[in-house]
Formats: structure tokens, sequence, C-alpha cells
């Protein structure tokens, strides 16, 4: 009798055949699914860091695919966006990273990592274990982006342009993924008798 394939992750259970083409396969729409989010964009009048469907998308990338090929598909984007793809909220290319926008995007990878790391371990199963992984991917984001920011703008007002325009926000990314991915995997379990 074969030996049953541990189900680490959503992606896991839904692919349990870990193969380089589905692993391929995984990196390509999560970057894709980052860079489509990233269209979902409005700017903040008083600060150069627009708001984003980013990080829900690098939430999710984290949470399906786990710590190590979420921020590597995350890895992926950013090699995307620093090549010149369009796939930053207003286009690409590897001045992004230089400007006040690089630290978020630089800290999407350790987000992606914290948030599969715990998501690898059935925090994403339960809403009152799902929120705090998402919560510590988030606030894993702000040590990144707030402390380049910093550079920027003066500290003052550096809560005001980096952090208290997304607090609402970033809060309802949360409570989506919250919602979905334990009722992502009451499905699957459903599905396959579990």
């Amino acid at each position: 009798m074969k030996p049953q394939a541990q189900v680490v992750t959503m992606m896991d259970a839904v692919f349990p055949k870990a193969t380089l083409l589905r692993n391929v396969l995984l990196v390509l729409s999560s970057t894709t699914l980052i860079a489509l989010c990233a269209r979902i964009s409005f700017p903040v009048p008083w600060s150069s860091v627009p708001i984003t469907g980013q990080t829900f998308a690098v939430l999710l990338t984290g949470a399906l695919l786990g710590s190590r090929l979420g921020a590597l598909s995350v890895v992926a984007y950013l090699a995307q966006g620093a090549m010149g793809l369009p796939v930053f909220a207003y286009g690409g290319g590897a001045a992004y990273f230089a400007g006040p926008t690089g630290g978020f995007l630089i800290g999407f990878v350790p987000m992606a990592f914290v948030v599969g790391y715990l998501c690898e371990r059935g925090w994403d199963r339960r809403p009152w274990t799902a929120a705090p992984a998402m919560l510590a991917g988030s606030a894993v984001l702000y040590i990144f982006g707030l402390s380049w920011l910093a550079r920027f703008v003066p500290g003052d007002s550096l809560l005001a342009a980096g952090l208290t325009p997304f607090i609402a926000g970033d809060l309802t990314k949360i409570v989506l993924a919250t919602i979905a991915l334990p009722s992502g995997w009451a499905l699957i379990n459903r599905m396959r008798g579990w």
C-alpha cells in the first residue's frame, strides 16, 4: 500500500502530486493573480503609497501555496516587475524598488512566507486562527514598508502616509481571507469525505 502524501496546504489537497509542472503553474497563476489585484488601485492624496489589492493576493498566495512556494511566487512576481513588465499598480521597472513603495514590494516576500508558514501548520482551517495568521503577515509587511518609507517621509507623518489610510482596507482583506480559507477547507474536506 502506497503512503498517502501529507496535506500541508490547500493546493496540496487540491493537487496532491507535487510535480515541477504543478509548481510552475501554481507560481505563474499566483503571479498573475497578484498582478491583476495590483490593478485594483486607488491613490491616497497625501501619500505616495496607493491602496491596492496586491496585499490580498499575497495573503492568499502564502496561505494557498505555503511558505516556500508562496514566497517564491512573490519573488517571481517582483522579478517580472523589475524586468519592466507592467505588473505593479502603476506599471513596472526596477525604479519602483528604489521609490517610496519599494519596502512594501520587498515586504511581500516575508509576508507570504509568514502566512504560508502558519497555514502549513493548520492556521488557515479555522477563522480564529486564520485571522491571526493574516494579521501576522500584514504586520511583517508594514515593518518592511514603513522602514523603507521613512527615507521619503518625515517621521511625524510616516504613519499617516504609510499605515493609517490602509488599516480599514487591510482589515477587510483579512476578514475576506478569514472567511474564504476555512470555507475552502470545509468544501475540500466535504468533497473528499475527510
